[in-house]
């Protein structure tokens, strides 16, 4: 397939795409900047900038299909200012690339927009499914407007799956990268009171779960992009220390994490018990259902 990729150099991006490439698939990739690495055979690069109409258009025009992982960090204070670029970032490049489809003459089959269990907000034990509906705080609507300008590609046509994915567990960076050192120094340890809920993904199944419903015709809508076994943060801490045969006994307390932290401690002070129950159902077989393993898969980082 011809695919266009938005946010194809950050951290799921550039995995997806060395996985596209191995299967034969041609990439356009609509990035800031130009290519940060060699440019290969069956991958283009053209600079876009979201809120600006100009020739990244006609890269949609023909395409099989359209993916957008972009948008601003979120593991970072949230200044006023900071969750406006988390917005923006989002709501901009999502109107722009539907925008695009709907001038395309040949328009695309799907558009696989990112999106978060974020959208669920904080939900304490309950077990969460793609039917389950949003929150309230500042994640939550973040990821319903997200998602809302997604879905407006259906009106042309186009298959619309918006992927909300939980903590990615990868090489190279992500959140195992911030929480790994900690451990290696003895201190490691669950934030907070370690009872809110963690759902993952391993890396392999993230791109695998992606590349699977690109080729299912018959599944849109959400998909939610987990692990089919969620674990506490305390259980999640106590497994990679496990791993890394190192001790899990250093809990960092609330206040300490909201006073380094503000606002964007809410993400990690609670949590969404979430079942990837439509992945499932479409025939995704995960690689790693089990912690430990994709942990191991992980390392070293």
């Amino acid at each position: 397939m011809r695919l266009v990729i938005a946010g194809g150099t950050g951290f799921i991006g550039s995995a997806l795409c060395a996985r596209l490439i191995d299967l034969g698939h041609s990439l356009t990739i609509l990035a800031r900047t130009q290519s940060p690495g060699p440019i290969l055979s069956n991958k283009d690069w053209i600079i876009w900038q979201p809120g600006s109409p100009g020739p990244w258009e006609e890269a949609i025009d023909g395409a099989d299909g359209v993916i957008n992982l972009a948008g601003e960090p979120i593991a970072r204070r949230w200044t006023q200012s900071q969750k406006e670029r988390i917005r923006k970032s989002r709501m901009d490049t999502t109107r722009d690339l539907v925008t695009a489809i709907r001038k395309a003459k040949a328009r695309p089959k799907f558009l696989l927009n990112s999106s978060a269990v974020g959208y669920y907000g904080p939900r304490g034990d309950e077990l969460i499914t793609e039917d389950g509906g949003p929150g309230s705080d500042f994640l939550s609507r973040v990821c319903i407007e997200w998602e809302e300008e997604a879905k407006k590609a259906e009106a042309f046509g186009v298959r619309v799956i918006r992927l909300r994915t939980g903590v990615v567990m990868g090489r190279g960076g992500g959140a195992l990268a911030k929480m790994v050192p900690p451990f290696k120094l003895f201190i490691g340890g669950p934030l907070g009171t370690g009872r809110q809920w963690m759902s993952w993904i391993q890396m392999e199944d993230e791109i695998g779960l992606m590349v699977h419903l690109m080729e299912r015709p018959e599944v849109m809508g959400a998909i939610n992009a987990t692990a089919p076994g969620p674990v506490t943060m305390k259980e999640f801490c106590q497994t990679l220390g496990k791993v890394l045969r190192r001790p899990s006994w250093a809990p960092v307390p609330a206040f300490v994490l909201r006073v380094l932290m503000g606002e964007m401690s809410d993400m990690v002070l609670t949590g969404q018990r979430v079942l990837p129950v439509k992945a499932q159902e479409s025939g995704y077989a995960f690689k790693y259902p089990n912690l430990s393993e994709a942990l191991q898969a992980c390392l070293p980082l």
